[in-house]
């Protein structure tokens, strides 16, 4: 078998690549911030102590850790259409997918991270006079999110490798871009090679930043 690369010009790559990186890319942003922020209160509600708020997120947290996210991109995709009596697109269906997915880890994550701060200093906030949330919001949360930045960071980059699961429902993110030129151009076996180095050199480029930046913050505290 002989392998010819010479078809991957700046030409093909601009065509048919970048229209699905910027949408992977997109995918991975949103659905960072809304599932850290979603993660955020599903965490509180596991921390707050009450059966009607930690229940639910509990099971909320367990049953979509337990599927498979492939799974999940289908039943969102097949299933929201016939509740709404429309359909969603394949783009917007991911994104809503993929936060609310990712929700459940971001969760786990912000709930180590509230934990790993010191309960003296929560009892301080309260002598100081501070509410509950008050306290939450100057002294628990922006510590949590400081030790946990790494480890936030680690699992957007799996995030970002995840997203190629978006094939499924037919969604034009960078691997299906790759697979669209090698169809053209009939060169499936050179393009995913390619994509498989991209995304290797995406991934571990950030998580030698992350490393760097975990290294920072040990030297902080």
């Amino acid at each position: 078998m002989n392998l010819d690369f010479g078809f991957l010009n700046w030409g093909v790559i601009s065509s048919f690549v970048a229209k699905g990186f910027i949408f992977s890319i997109q995918l991975t942003i949103i659905a960072m911030l809304g599932g850290i922020a979603l993660g955020t209160v599903l965490a509180l509600m596991r921390l707050s102590g009450k059966k009607w708020l930690v229940m639910p997120a509990a099971f909320y947290v367990n049953t979509l850790r337990s599927i498979p996210l492939v799974m999940v991109i289908l039943w969102f995709f097949l299933l929201i259409p016939l509740l709404i009596g429309r359909p969603m697109g394949a783009e917007l269906s991911a994104i809503i997918t993929f936060t609310v997915f990712e929700a459940a880890y971001y969760s786990e994550i912000m709930r180590a991270g509230i934990q790993s701060v010191p309960k003296g200093q929560v009892h301080a906030g309260y002598a100081v006079g501070m509410t509950y949330a008050q306290c939450m919001k100057l002294v628990v949360l922006p510590q949590a999110f400081r030790n946990m930045l790494p480890v936030l960071l680690t699992q957007t980059i799996i995030l970002f490798q995840d997203t190629s699961l978006v094939y499924a429902i037919g969604a034009y993110d960078l691997l299906k871009g790759f697979e669209v030129a090698g169809k053209n151009f009939n060169r499936p076996v050179e393009t995913y090679l390619v994509a498989a180095v991209v995304y290797f050199i995406i991934c571990f480029s950030l998580s030698m930043l992350v490393r760097r930046l975990q290294q920072k913050i040990q030297i902080i505290r």
